[in-house]
């Protein structure tokens, strides 16, 4: 039985912002990062018009959001960083394409985030949004997550470059950790893959063939969600010689070269994973098909 699906979404007007996600959370929170290579301030909590005095315009400001039920304060955010209603109804349209979108003042990144589970077959999705603009970046995410807790780490910390480098580069760091969860998920459902391989080897049960087609949704689901990525990715490349949004360093556009490189990777590996739950469906029909003969065979002597 199929598992991964998305949610019919709703036919909504342009302006009209509504939540279209399951993940409904009581109280939408935000969490601030003021940060250089010298300084780092943390803010949680805090009301919108807070905002004037924590952000700082000569350093990078992170500003993460959780929760995209509470439409009003959305659109609070909206109002305070001049964001287009109409990228606040993508923000907030979770059935929507990965999809990549600049203008003058932002650069728009949404992308379908999974949560790798090792214990279940299915695969846990969410929808994260990023807004770029100069010196500042906002993620907005469906629910609070365990995506960037390592990310938050390193910027406490000091590890890496990240506290030396602007908005642009926070906003590579952060695609790549999302990039990571599906390596990871990649490689559960490979050793999933192989021991279902074994086991239609073994014995030709009909609970196997369904969870070799579970896997195979799962695969499907994967590739689906990577190749918008893949697309956007190929085209931030673009945004270096268009003159539109301005506020990426050139020395960045060689790190997003090496994320549109991993999606790249990870779909000629999905390629060959599906290669071989095809090899595995085949063998199974065939010792079917063999087991059935030999009773054939039993029953006509």
């Amino acid at each position: 039985m199929r598992k991964i699906k998305y949610k019919k979404g709703k036919k909504l007007q342009p302006y009209n912002l509504e939540y279209t996600g399951i993940h409904k959370t009581k109280d939408s929170e935000m969490q601030l990062f003021v940060y250089d290579d010298l300084y780092l301030s943390e803010y949680e909590d805090f009301k919108v018009a807070n905002l004037d005095k924590y952000i700082d315009g000569q350093k990078t400001n992170w500003i993460n959001i959780h929760g995209l039920n509470n439409v009003e304060w959305l659109k609070s955010i909206s109002a305070y960083f001049k964001i287009d209603n109409f990228m606040l109804a993508d923000i907030m349209n979770t059935v929507r394409r990965t999809k990549l979108e600049e203008s003058h003042e932002f650069l728009f990144f949404n992308i379908k985030s999974i949560l790798p589970t090792e214990n279940s077959d299915n695969i846990n999705v969410e929808q994260i949004s990023f807004l770029l603009k100069e010196g500042v970046l906002i993620s907005f995410q469906e629910k609070r997550s365990d995506f960037f807790t390592h990310i938050r780490e390193r910027i406490r910390t000091h590890s890496g470059l990240v506290r030396e480098k602007k908005s642009d580069y926070l906003l590579y760091v952060l695609l790549d950790a999302i990039m990571e969860n599906f390596y990871i998920t990649l490689e559960n459902e490979e050793d999933k893959l192989e021991e279902l391989i074994n086991l239609s080897k073994q014995s030709p049960d009909p609970v196997i063939l369904e969870r070799i087609e579970k896997h195979r949704d799962n695969f499907n689901f994967l590739k689906r969600s990577i190749i918008p990525l893949r697309d956007s990715l190929y085209d931030i490349k673009s945004i270096k010689d268009d003159n539109v949004f301005n506020a990426m360093e050139s020395d960045t556009f060689s790190f997003f070269a090496r994320l549109h490189q991993k999606s790249l990777e990870l779909l000629e590996q999905i390629e060959s994973d599906m290669g071989s739950l095809e090899s595995a469906s085949n063998f199974f029909f065939s010792a079917q098909t063999h087991k059935m003969n030999e009773i054939m065979k039993t029953l006509t002597i």
